[in-house]
């Protein structure tokens, strides 16, 4: 049983473990209301995964220990299992899916476990983790379906309490759930009137699925570039404590995360990989009623691939009209290049990539395509350019 007691328990033995995350305020994340961060990317290993694996691995008794433990992971809680079976001096085996981020396999080693790489997503990991259990007898460390973990990842819930006993409501990331769960429980036990709010991305809507249908939901595919929350399904543990403590669950689009990732970048000079930015985007993009409230949103990890956060970047930057792309038929003559950069320099835009190109499907023979990308300020400033360029003549495709 999961109780309050085992969640403050959990935080007294974890307080050499962890580094404490303070809140950070957010004012431009969403102007209608008071939004402050806690900051879990700047935990130890870059997740609060290293919460609930470590109180987990804590209470391991010593012929549990003996035999070593095993884990499976999209890459957190690899690190969080990894660094606490350091910690205790005990070996650790981890199941990764094959697609999980080349920087997250490389922290897992580097903290000190054996990895074991599985064809696949989180879900084989799993069943490859269970059958190495039971053949070499390790103890199983669930990445959230179990209550000491759960514990663990409550302390986060004790501590926004304690720095903020007067917060409306707290938004927490879902993927199995083990986070929210924790979260939800402490948070409602120490103020009942306070809303705890689950996001998900569109493409691993596991949890939303399961309480809108109230039995547990298997997805046949998940697809997010949030990794960390790429589920198939929620734990039995996690389900029932979800659906007795949630108030709601919403999801988020793609672009919404890419958004919420250069928000944090931009606004907070804070890296966070897509499953800690879900709950930003939920605020960013009114996706909750937290109109005037007080809100913290949890971003639980940062450890983001770089070659990933190149691309979220440039679709971030799309989404919010800070990049265009325009395409001009032009007639192909001297000049015409030099009278659309004078139209769109006096509009305050910024050429950063230009491509000309003869093309016979223009509707002119001597026609050619002008394609550019430019650097804009959002989606008025991109009007703005089109209408000045549209105002002189010029045909936009």
């Amino acid at each position: 049983m999961l109780t309050l007691d085992k969640i403050y328990h959990a935080s007294h033995v974890l307080r050499d473990v962890v580094r404490e995350t303070k809140l950070v305020a957010a004012p431009k994340i969403n102007k209608d209301c008071n939004v402050y961060l806690k900051p879990e990317c700047l935990q130890l290993t870059g997740s609060f995964k290293l919460r609930g694996s470590g109180y987990m691995i804590s209470q391991l008794s010593d012929e549990e220990k003996s035999h070593g433990v095993i884990a499976c992971s999209a890459g957190n809680h690899a690190q969080g299992v990894a660094l606490a079976a350091t910690k205790y001096g005990i070996k650790s085996l981890i199941c990764l899916p094959d697609g999980a981020p080349i920087s997250k396999v490389e922290a897992t080693k580097n903290y000190g476990a054996e990895v074991c790489m599985v064809p696949g997503v989180y879900d084989d990991a799993y069943n490859k983790a269970i059958e190495l259990r039971d053949k070499c007898n390790y103890t199983f460390v669930h990445p959230f379906d179990d209550i000491n973990v759960i514990a663990g990842q409550g302390t986060i819930g004790l501590e926004i309490m304690e720095e903020m006993s007067d917060v409306d409501a707290v938004v927490v990331p879902i993927g199995g759930g083990g986070l929210i769960s924790g979260v939800a429980f402490a948070c409602k036990k120490l103020n009942p009137k306070i809303k705890v709010y689950g996001v998900q991305a569109e493409g691993a809507p596991s949890m939303f699925e399961s309480i809108k249908q109230g039995k547990i939901v298997s997805l046949d595919r998940v697809n997010t570039i949030a990794d960390g929350i790429k589920v198939k399904e929620p734990g039995e543990n996690t389900f029932q404590l979800v659906r007795d403590y949630v108030d709601e669950i919403v999801t988020v689009s793609e672009d919404e995360i890419s958004s919420a990732i250069l928000a944090l970048i931009e606004q907070q000079k804070m890296i966070a990989e897509g499953a800690g930015a879900v709950s930003v985007a939920a605020v960013m993009f009114n996706k909750l009623p937290v109109k005037g409230k007080k809100v913290v949103c949890v971003v639980s990890g940062g450890n983001i691939d770089v070659t990933i956060l190149s691309r979220v970047i440039k679709r971030g930057l799309m989404n919010t009209g800070r990049s265009a792309g325009l395409c001009i038929e032009l007639m192909d003559k001297p000049g015409q290049l030099e009278q659309v950069s004078r139209i769109i320099a006096k509009c305050g835009g910024n050429v950063i990539s230009v491509h000309h190109e003869r093309a016979s499907e223009t509707a002119d023979i001597n026609g050619c395509y002008l394609r550019l990308v430019l650097e804009t300020r959002n989606f008025d400033h991109i009007k703005m350019i089109e209408d000045a360029l549209k105002e002189q003549g010029f045909k936009l495709v």
